[in-house]
């Protein structure tokens, strides 16, 4: 089963900037999409960012075009998230998620097959 370590989340204050990283099973890493997902307390659980596996195709929610940057380190094994210009609404708990081989972002929104511990993200005003 592949595992999906997140790291890289904190507290930030409105107008900063965190970086959340995503480590892979290398043997899985290069096939697969990868993602993040964020879930904010009394909300469902969200679509924020997907890159498909070999890096071509990217695409974010509409709510963090612009100030989040998806990336992904194939010597590392890692997907990272870049989040500029923090605001209060971003605050949540952040899941990084990966699919099967060359699964598209539409499919991939509606459910990836794996799934990280998440990583919790406080924004202050």
């Amino acid at each position: 089963q592949e595992r999906l370590v997140e790291s890289g989340g904190g507290l930030a204050q409105a107008g900063g900037s965190l970086r959340l990283a995503c480590r892979a099973p290398a043997r899985q890493f290069s096939s697969s999409a990868m993602g993040w997902f964020r879930q904010a307390p009394g909300q469902e659980r969200e679509f924020v960012a997907y890159s498909k596996f070999d890096g071509s195709v990217t695409d974010y929610a509409e709510s963090v075009k612009g100030r989040f940057t998806i990336s992904r380190d194939k010597a590392a094994s890692t997907v990272y998230l870049q989040m500029n210009s923090l605001t209060p609404e971003d605050t949540a708990i952040y899941y990084c998620a990966s699919g099967f081989g060359g699964q598209g972002v539409g499919p991939f929104r509606s459910g990836p097959d794996y799934w990280g511990r998440g990583t919790q993200v406080a924004v202050s005003s």
